[in-house]
């Protein structure tokens, strides 16, 4: 199926051929500590998102239902699992991040947070509400809306996260400004641009996106920048999920203990949101869940941000003769959060690349099996069974931590990351383009 890295890096990694790396620093038992963020951490992240809830109703009436949260459903991939993963024993999953309401993607909760973290310290400080359990519905008051208009919030994106940040900023009143890399889909700038955000086109890639959309915003005082390279408040946002997730498990009675393993299959492109979600998962079930971040071959950025010896330093996937040409836009990046890589080098159990054939193949196996549709960089992660159970690494991994002997009772979570808002006709191109590739 692939290769394991070689030494030098850029001998295996610039074939452009699938690889899955096992991170030599992860420490499954006491690797989850950080320095910088705890468990509380997360909750007090969540109990924002509740304090929020009401007023997220009236911005967004799809939130009804779910009482104001932004969650997706954790879904039995039953037939995809009798179809397309016969011989993989345990139980096959999908956190259905994909039509998470609101902003369609896996950054609806990171990145709404944030907006949320600074609306609510900008209402705290101006007295549009005097504390932590006022009525946050005020916030939607004429006194808050000229409070907010005088303000800008900026971010850069190659698109899930322009959306997250932009939808719920113009929302609530701010000025919204989204700078959108190269690889950004004209659909999203679209949907952007008619909800008021004002859509900054660049020629140049992701990371060059950053740079310019920080400079910009660095030369406003009233404009905020949402970093998502090293924004803690974003990560936490993310991380709220595993909260959630465990609340899934428990409903659906579904155990995860050291003979119910998880293991957890997650698309990674800067690593904000798998590396938040990894955090969230690793300080809830310690040892017993295995995160792996999927990536393509062309853009595994995340992956060589793990190699460096300063971590806090990453390099390029150009310095490993790589090109970021990938149809999975929220995944090409070239550098990956410094920051991000700091926090999870010894949470993250490896990674795995994947050509863009494989994407199709797998979200059109998906529709046919499940009737789910996504877009190719939610289908990342679906390579990631066959890794852990198929491969030599995969193997070795399992004996590396005493797995082999529950591996009939673990639960294998594909987190899908985005799809709700890609136009029917753009699907239409997915599915035919994975049709043909699947019956090569």
């Amino acid at each position: 199926m692939g290769h394991i890295i070689e030494i030098p890096l850029g001998q295996t990694l610039s074939t452009g051929k699938p690889i899955l790396w096992l991170n030599p620093e992860y420490q499954a038992d006491k690797g989850f500590q950080s320095s910088e963020l705890t468990l509380s951490d997360i909750h007090q992240a969540d109990q924002r998102l509740r304090r929020f809830a009401a007023l997220l109703q009236q911005l967004f009436p799809e939130l009804l239902s779910s009482n104001g949260l932004i969650e997706s459903e954790l879904l039995s991939a039953t037939n995809l699992q009798q179809q397309h993963y016969p011989d993989l024993s345990g139980r096959l999953m999908i956190k259905g991040d994909h039509a998470l309401p609101v902003a369609g993607s896996v950054k609806a909760r990171g990145g709404i947070h944030e907006v949320l973290c600074h609306a609510e310290q900008l209402a705290l400080e101006h007295g549009i509400i005097s504390s932590n359990d006022d009525d946050y519905l005020k916030l939607l008051n004429a006194d808050a809306q000229a409070l907010f208009s005088r303000y800008e919030i900026a971010v850069s994106s190659t698109g899930n996260l322009g959306l997250s940040i932009g939808i719920i900023s113009a929302a609530l009143g701010f000025r919204s400004v989204v700078h959108m890399s190269v690889e950004a889909k004209q659909w999203k700038k679209q949907r952007l641009r008619d909800r008021g955000v004002i859509v900054v086109e660049h020629s140049d890639d992701y990371s060059a996106a950053v740079a310019a959309g920080r400079a910009a915003s660095n030369a406003d005082p009233a404009s905020y920048f949402v970093d998502d390279e090293n924004s803690p408040r974003l990560f936490l946002g993310y991380a709220v999920a595993a909260l959630r997730l465990q609340q899934q498990l428990i409903e659906q009675q579904i155990p995860v203990d050291a003979e119910h393993p998880l293991f957890v299959y997650i698309p990674c492109g800067v690593g904000g949101a798998p590396g938040g979600i990894n955090f969230g998962l690793k300080q809830i079930f310690g040892a017993h869940v295995h995160c792996f971040f999927a990536e393509p071959v062309q853009a595994p950025c995340v992956l060589i941000g793990m190699l460096a010896d300063d971590k806090a330093h990453p390099d390029s996937v150009y310095q490993a003769g790589l090109r970021v040409d990938t149809e999975a836009d929220g995944l090409a990046v070239s550098m990956a959060s410094g920051w991000v890589c700091s926090v999870i080098e010894k949470m993250l159990s490896g990674v795995f690349t994947v050509t863009d054939d494989e994407l199709f193949i797998n979200l059109f196996r998906l529709c046919q099996s499940e009737g789910i549709d996504i877009e190719p960089s939610a289908a990342a992660g679906f390579s990631g069974p066959a890794w852990l159970t198929e491969t030599e690494p995969g193997k070795a991994y399992q004996q590396q931590h005493q797995l082999e002997s529950s591996m009939h009772n673990a639960t294998h979570l594909l987190w899908t990351t985005g799809g709700l808002f890609v136009p029917a006709e753009e699907m239409k191109k997915f599915a035919q383009r994975g049709a043909q590739l699947s019956a090569q």
